[in-house]
């Protein structure tokens, strides 16, 4: 099986600091996995990495959506990554607070759209055909996040774990082959977590798509993925099930410490 997302050896160094040490990591197509670690582990950088926030210092990022041969994307731009199929959130909610929810949504589908400049003048036929189907689309995206009762809303007027889903929904709408989510579940009640856990679990099996997630909520973790990455001070210190990593020393050792550290 072909990984959708492979990384070689991949190194992030900040002048003396290595904030991303020789990883190797693969995520195969319809796959769950999680990247967790300590606070500093590097695993947001190593997100940054991935879809073009920063240029590796060394290693490679190869990408194979859809069945698709290898290819290195290192150095793109974050746009050009999106258009390549990968799609992520951030820790910090980066909404179009005062556009709709609907438009929020809608923005994410740029990358699809086929009129250029004339045909946003002229407004031909296509075009008009074009922008209705948009909109629907990216209605269609909101029933698959239980967020179609705030279509006309505000999103800066959004509860917060609705704000949450509807940046997941802005990222879907780009089509993604595999979803980034950079600590989802930051900030939710334990109603909205469950929420969230249900609606990747079924982004996963309705898209059929790879969903790569940071998170420190380990119940959603555990629940939600069939594999793990344990980063700790930038290298890749585990990997396994759920089951394999809770039971792992060196993973207990990094997020509890040891006697030998007190």
């Amino acid at each position: 099986m072909t990984p959708i997302l492979e990384t070689k050896n991949l190194t992030m160094q900040f002048g003396g600091l290595t904030a991303v040490d020789n990883v190797n990591f693969k995520v195969n197509p319809k796959e769950i996995v999680a990247l967790i670690g300590p606070n500093g582990a590097g695993k947001t950088t190593f997100f940054n990495c991935v879809t073009g926030v920063y240029k590796p210092t060394s290693g490679d990022v190869l990408i194979a959506p859809n069945g698709q041969t290898p290819k290195r994307i290192n150095g793109l731009k974050p746009n050009k990554v999106t258009e390549r199929g990968l799609a992520r959130t951030f820790q910090n909610i980066r909404l179009f607070q005062n556009m709709t929810v609907l438009e929020n949504v809608m923005i994410g589908r740029h990358t699809k759209l086929k009129s250029g400049l004339l045909g946003a003048i002229f407004l031909p036929k296509s075009v008009r055909e074009e922008e209705k189907k948009v909109i629907q689309d990216s209605y269609n995206i909101l029933v698959d996040v239980g967020l179609e009762k705030f279509v006309n809303e505000l999103a800066k007027n959004l509860p917060y774990g609705a704000q949450r889903r509807l940046e997941i929904a802005r990222a879907m709408a780009t089509e993604p082959a595999l979803l980034l989510l950079d600590e989802p579940a930051a900030g939710m009640n334990p109603h909205e977590t469950k929420e969230l856990d249900e609606m990747i679990l079924n982004i996963r099996d309705k898209s059929k798509i790879s969903i790569l997630l940071i998170e420190h909520d380990m119940s959603l973790v555990m629940s939600i993925s069939e594999k793990i990455f344990v980063v700790d001070y930038g290298k890749l210190i585990a990997q396994g099930t759920p089951d394999e990593i809770k039971n792992n020393p060196e993973v207990i050792k990094a997020y509890l410490g040891d006697d030998s550290d007190a």
